[in-house]
């Protein structure tokens, strides 16, 4: 990555992270020079997103081919009424362009597959999964162990919700497929008929950016190789070690 100058007006914006001993005018630096690419703006994507640009990432790309309808405005705080029917992308550009003109929000708005995906993933710093899918989780993770790209992945649903932070440029971590081997029989569980807890959405996409700007910072102890549950009954959290699949297909002999 490299580095850019923070303005005036940057400096001034970004007050509250350089007062920061962990951050700093290089932590900023650093996270203002990243490009960040963000699958999803649903309940998961919009607070990422939200938290990403405010805290002023340089580049941020939005992947999602769906539009905004009325059931998404319980959770996903990007998006308004005024917008429903709009392509979520458009939608989460407009609002994060308000938020900080600094950053500039690249919408994508089809479904990231193929080809597309791994020329994008190779060009960012990072990537978030915020998708609700599992063949596109698994797509987004085979296109960061290729390329050595962090991934955070984040997950809701119900009352409950994960977190989990893969260290893909390492040889010797686990990736999302040690942890969900694609062509499991796991059933494919969503919002529109499970259901899903409105702040349960905010609390793990926050997360998420934290992460992630933790890593694009360079400090703290990120949530490498670790699954968070949250259960929001209780508010309580519960972490779990993940191990590398040594037969992973994946990521084994990456």
């Amino acid at each position: 990555m490299e580095l850019r100058d923070l303005n005036d007006e940057e400096l001034l914006r970004y007050s509250r992270h350089i007062l920061l001993d962990e951050i700093g005018i290089e932590g900023q630096s650093r996270i203002a020079s990243a490009k960040v690419l963000v699958v999803g703006a649903g309940g998961l994507g919009c607070p990422s997103a939200l938290y990403l640009a405010s805290a002023g990432v340089g580049t941020i790309y939005i992947a999602d081919d769906d539009q905004v309808d009325l059931t998404n405005l319980q959770r996903q705080v990007l998006h308004t009424t005024a917008r429903v029917g709009l392509p979520k992308v458009e939608s989460a550009k407009a609002h994060l362009n308000e938020l900080n003109p600094c950053s500039t929000i690249v919408p994508i708005a089809h479904r990231l597959e193929g080809e597309a995906l791994e020329q994008l993933v190779a060009q960012v710093d990072l990537v978030l999964d915020c998708c609700d899918n599992f063949k596109t989780r698994h797509a987004v993770n085979r296109a960061c162990v290729k390329f050595g790209k962090p991934l955070v992945s984040g997950a809701a649903i119900r009352l409950d919700g994960q977190l989990a932070v893969f260290e893909l440029n390492n040889p010797e971590a686990p990736c999302y497929h040690c942890l969900f081997p694609e062509g499991d029989d796991v059933s494919e569980v969503r919002c529109a008929t499970m259901g899903v807890f409105a702040p349960l959405t905010g609390v793990i996409g926050t997360l998420q950016a934290s992460e992630a700007l933790k890593i694009l910072a360079g400090f703290g102890k990120p949530l490498y190789s670790t699954l968070q549950i949250y259960d929001s009954r209780n508010c309580e959290f519960t972490k779990m070690k993940i191990r590398k699949d040594p037969e992973c297909p994946v990521c084994n002999g990456h």
